[in-house]
Protein backbone atom coordinates (compact mmCIF):
# COMPACT_ATOMS: atom_id res chain seq x y z
CA UNK A 1 0.00 0.00 0.00
CA UNK A 2 1.10 3.36 -0.94
CA UNK A 3 1.57 6.14 1.89
CA UNK A 4 -1.11 8.06 -0.11
CA UNK A 5 -3.68 5.39 -0.30
CA UNK A 6 -2.85 4.71 4.03
CA UNK A 7 -3.28 8.51 4.66
CA UNK A 8 -6.52 8.76 2.43
CA UNK A 9 -7.78 6.14 4.89
CA UNK A 10 -7.09 7.22 7.80
CA UNK A 11 -8.60 10.58 7.35
CA UNK A 12 -11.76 8.90 5.97
CA UNK A 13 -11.60 6.98 9.37
CA UNK A 14 -11.17 9.92 11.13
CA UNK A 15 -13.92 12.24 9.68
CA UNK A 16 -16.46 9.62 10.52
CA UNK A 17 -15.27 8.64 13.95
CA UNK A 18 -15.85 12.64 14.45
CA UNK A 19 -19.09 13.07 12.90
CA UNK A 20 -20.58 10.14 14.60
CA UNK A 21 -19.20 10.87 18.45
CA UNK A 22 -19.57 14.51 18.30
CA UNK A 23 -16.54 15.36 20.82
CA UNK A 24 -14.67 13.35 23.55
CA UNK A 25 -15.47 12.96 26.98
CA UNK A 26 -13.16 12.07 29.58
CA UNK A 27 -13.33 12.64 33.91
CA UNK A 28 -11.03 13.79 36.26
CA UNK A 29 -11.43 12.99 40.15
CA UNK A 30 -10.77 16.21 42.61
CA UNK A 31 -10.27 16.64 46.55
CA UNK A 32 -12.74 17.86 47.95
CA UNK A 33 -12.06 17.08 51.89
CA UNK A 34 -8.52 15.91 52.69
CA UNK A 35 -8.81 15.75 57.05
CA UNK A 36 -6.01 13.37 57.88
CA UNK A 37 -7.49 10.02 57.44
CA UNK A 38 -10.90 11.16 56.04
CA UNK A 39 -10.66 12.43 52.33
CA UNK A 40 -13.56 13.25 49.88
CA UNK A 41 -13.09 13.31 46.28
CA UNK A 42 -15.89 14.44 43.41
CA UNK A 43 -15.37 12.96 39.74
CA UNK A 44 -15.87 15.62 37.06
CA UNK A 45 -16.78 14.86 34.00
CA UNK A 46 -15.44 17.15 31.16
CA UNK A 47 -16.25 17.03 27.40
CA UNK A 48 -14.23 18.54 24.75
CA UNK A 49 -16.29 18.83 21.75
CA UNK A 50 -15.49 18.45 18.25
CA UNK A 51 -17.10 20.74 15.56
CA UNK A 52 -18.62 18.75 12.70
CA UNK A 53 -17.01 20.69 10.05
CA UNK A 54 -13.66 19.25 11.17
CA UNK A 55 -15.31 16.30 10.56
CA UNK A 56 -16.50 17.14 7.23
CA UNK A 57 -13.18 18.35 6.30
CA UNK A 58 -11.61 15.45 7.23
CA UNK A 59 -13.71 13.19 5.14
CA UNK A 60 -13.26 15.19 2.16
CA UNK A 61 -10.00 15.34 2.46
CA UNK A 62 -9.53 11.68 2.58
CA UNK A 63 -11.56 11.35 -0.28
CA UNK A 64 -9.62 14.02 -2.07
CA UNK A 65 -6.37 11.89 -1.40
CA UNK A 66 -7.88 8.73 -1.85
CA UNK A 67 -9.19 9.81 -5.68
CA UNK A 68 -5.89 11.51 -6.63
CA UNK A 69 -3.82 8.04 -5.46
CA UNK A 70 -5.58 6.21 -7.80
CA UNK A 71 -5.67 8.16 -11.22
CA UNK A 72 -1.69 8.22 -10.60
Amino acid sequence: MSGRIILGVVLVAIGIISLAYQGITYTTQKKVIDLGPIQATKEEHHTLPLPPILGVISLIGGIVVLAAGKRS
